[in-house]
């Protein structure tokens, strides 16, 4: 779901993102430029700087609860859970490049490394993935290639189906939706595919599905 919800699943719900600490971002920010005017290792850079260190640590704590709540909520009710095997590492690299190139866009990428880290992407799979075995379901990752510009319906791929960043239309078939329960209803395809090649689901709960991120 790019970085402008959490999770989209492929019956339709929407996890949106935390709002509850973007207060608390501002705050943050205004402590971070107060803390660089200040003489570096003196006390009062010292004091500036624990609260700068507690504020993270609030913000981090209100992410994982939200992350836990979502995660909770989709293992109790699907046995299989379908998500893109998203690099996350790769994905947040700094577009700062090197002295002998230079970035491009470098605001733009910073401001998408900063959701794609606040989102928590790589935590939300490492919940879904033990909380999956304690409970005898299943996680399985698909590669994401794709996937938000083919039809759900008919299968015809082109990124003209990608109107915008919410709405999908098929130019083969003319099916419309939500680009990203479009999305997610290919990512769970994609698992039905892997379970079709000798995959398994260690569960008696009969639901499903797809996640997109």
């Amino acid at each position: 779901a790019g970085v402008t919800k959490v999770a989209t699943l492929s019956d339709g719900t929407v996890y949106q993102p935390v709002n509850s600490f973007k207060a608390s971002q501002r705050k943050l920010a205004t402590l971070q430029r107060q803390l660089s005017r200040k003489v570096k290792f003196s006390s009062n850079w010292q004091k500036q700087k624990r609260k700068v260190q507690r504020l993270h640590s609030h913000i981090a704590n209100i992410r994982r609860d939200y992350l836990h709540k979502v995660t909770s909520e989709i293992s109790k009710n699907h046995a299989m859970i379908v998500i893109e095997d998203l690099k996350v590492s790769n994905m947040s690299k700094s577009a700062k490049g090197t002295a002998e190139q230079h970035g491009r866009n470098v605001k733009a990428k910073s401001g998408l490394n900063r959701s794609i880290l606040e989102q928590g992407w790589y935590e939300m799979r490492r919940q879904l993935e033990y909380k999956q075995l304690w409970r005898g379901g299943q996680v399985l990752a698909v590669p994401p290639a794709y996937t938000s510009q083919r039809c759900a319906c008919c299968g015809h791929t082109a990124k003209e189906n990608r109107l915008s960043q919410s709405k999908f239309r098929c130019q083969a078939c003319g099916y419309t939706a939500n680009a990203d329960v479009n999305g997610a209803r290919n990512i769970l395809a994609a698992g039905h595919a892997v379970l079709a090649c000798g995959g398994m689901v260690q569960s008696g709960r009969p639901s499903e599905t797809g996640t997109r991120r």
